[in-house]
């Protein structure tokens, strides 16, 4: 209304012939230009509220998951090869990842039992732990490894003597980045034997 006012008041100064008409109009023009910026800050006001909020929300919604999961995410998974049966896994004409079917524990879903692949969710150091048993039969011709991003990181062998029903196991902690993948992987023309023992195992933790 006091735009409108002003603009009815340069209006009747013009027709007058005031000789401040033209100082009239400029006043009008500032008037208005002040009216429109009025208006936008009043509106990026209103956004701002509306930012502040939903920063409050979001805070709120990450002082809940640091409660839940103490503050880090957590992920951990266990597995082993057979969820039933008994005999040799392999030989394969190259190398195949093994997949650990029968799983103890999945916490972050990192972990695909149908690939064999874990997938790094949370970036961070992680420890993994792998166990192997040779074939039962024959001449022993077992060898598998810890792979990282089809980088071999760490390998248990046993490919020589005439005994049977032997084991062994290999650590590592190695940094992750969110979509590095691990696994550990059974060597072209090797084989391993499992059965409901649950020989063969795979365990990772943060």
């Amino acid at each position: 209304m006091k735009t409108i006012a002003v603009l009815i008041l340069a209006f009747s100064s013009c027709l007058s012939g005031s000789a401040s008409c033209c100082d009239m109009c400029s006043l009008t023009s500032v008037t208005e230009k002040l009216g429109a910026l009025g208006e936008k800050v009043t509106d990026m006001g209103e956004k701002v509220t509306h930012l502040e909020a939903k920063l409050q929300n979001s805070q709120k919604d990450i002082v809940e998951l640091r409660s839940l999961i103490g503050g880090t995410p957590k992920v951990a998974f266990s597995a082993t090869l057979r969820e039933s049966g008994r005999g040799n896994i392999g030989p394969f004409n190259t190398a195949t990842p093994l997949q650990y079917k029968k799983v103890f524990s999945n916490t972050g879903s990192g972990y695909n039992p149908s690939t064999g692949v874990f997938t790094a969710m949370v970036k961070g150091m992680y420890f993994f732990r792998f166990s192997m048993h040779n074939n039962n039969d024959g001449t022993p011709n077992s060898v598998v490894s810890l792979m990282k991003n089809k980088e071999r990181l760490t390998s248990v062998w046993d490919t020589t003597g005439s005994d049977r029903n032997d084991m062994g196991s290999n650590a590592a902690v190695i940094p992750l980045e969110v979509g590095d993948s691990v696994y550990v992987e059974l060597q072209a023309k090797r084989v391993v034997y499992d059965d409901t023992m649950h020989y063969n195992t795979t365990t990772v933790v943060t």
